[in-house]
């Protein structure tokens, strides 16, 4: 009787396998092939489905070796499927930010200062700024909630003695006309991009226009820390300018590529689920006692909060002062 049921179970898990190797491999074929193929594929994938677990009734070592075969087909086109530089893309993501570093001195080309009207609709401006990294002073972290509060898009920025705060915002890169999908962020669909704009575009792009809610977190760094982080996002935008990657909702994110960033400034920061519902990034930052201040939780989160400046009127102060001095 053991033996009959450890024996239905390997049958089981078999079929298992079978059926998530499809699954996996239509979703893909969902977002790689055209649409006038793409019911071929998916017709093809369940018939070969059929055919391994059809194989299995008379031969154990053939289906298997046909479930090899299949799989190593569908590795072998997957890995065909390459990040792009030159596509037709949003124009808020058309231009990544590059980076020369001179000594302190690092130059940004396309950092961006746009506008905006509506969620779509911005004038635009790029422009090419030099910052000294012996004159950095804060490091804020902000987040921006759309929907659920356990997950927030994660945004850095960093202010200097003489100049506006410049916010790092890794996000993915849609073309024109594309929208986000959590699903195909596993599969492929989008490549990374590195954003550098001022706080007047990015964030009250998400407080004013998208109605979102965005809090601001100061982060006690020494000046050395600071330099470190802000130039681990500079080699980002080297390595995005000198090779594109892919975005992965996952493990390629706005919230993992910055633990990524930091991991490698600080080896030992350890890994928690709040990097993964990165709402609560906040929190993981006060379990490592790296906030400004002695203030509870609670209190962090109510003093973070950032206003919809659109009806304030800012006095003559720039919109990051405003957003520090004047909610």
């Amino acid at each position: 009787m053991m033996f009959k049921k450890y024996k239905m179970l390997k049958h089981a898990a078999f079929g298992g396998l079978v059926f998530a190797g499809g699954i996996w491999t239509v979703t893909a074929f969902r977002f790689h092939l055209a649409e006038e193929i793409l019911a071929a594929g998916a017709t093809l994938t369940g018939l070969l489905s059929i055919g391994i677990l059809a194989l299995r009734a008379r031969s154990k070592r053939a289906a298997w070796l046909a479930l090899v075969i299949c799989g190593l087909a569908v590795a072998g086109w997957y890995q065909t499927i390459t990040p792009q530089e030159n596509l037709n893309w949003a124009a808020d993501v058309s231009r990544g930010v590059k980076a020369h570093v001179d000594g302190d001195l690092v130059e940004l080309t396309d950092v961006r200062d746009f506008r905006w009207q509506t969620p779509d609709l911005a004038a635009r401006r790029w422009t090419d700024e030099t910052y000294d990294v012996s004159k950095l002073t804060s490091v804020d972290v902000i987040t921006s909630v759309w929907d659920s509060p356990d997950f927030a898009h994660l945004l850095v920025s960093f202010g200097f003695e003489d100049r506006e705060n410049i916010v790092f915002s890794v996000e993915i890169r849609r073309e024109a006309g594309e929208a986000f999908n959590e699903v195909g962020g596993f599969f492929r669909q989008f490549e990374l991009v590195l954003i550098a704009a001022t706080e007047q575009d990015i964030v009250k792009l998400r407080t004013d226009v998208r109605k979102e809610t965005v809090s601001m977190f100061s982060v006690n760094l020494t000046l050395e820390q600071k330099r470190d982080l802000f130039l681990s996002y500079v080699a980002l935008a080297q390595d995005l300018a000198a090779k594109p990657a892919f975005y992965n909702t996952l493990t390629a994110n706005c919230t993992t590529v910055v633990f990524q960033l930091a991991n490698n400034l600080w080896p030992k920061m350890p890994l928690d689920w709040r990097l993964v519902l990165s709402g609560h990034v906040p929190d993981y930052l006060q379990r490592l006692g790296v906030l400004v201040g002695i203030q509870s939780m609670e209190e962090r989160w109510q003093s973070a909060l950032l206003p919809d400046t659109s009806e304030l009127l800012m006095a003559g102060q720039t919109f990051s002062e405003f957003i520090r001095t004047g909610k």
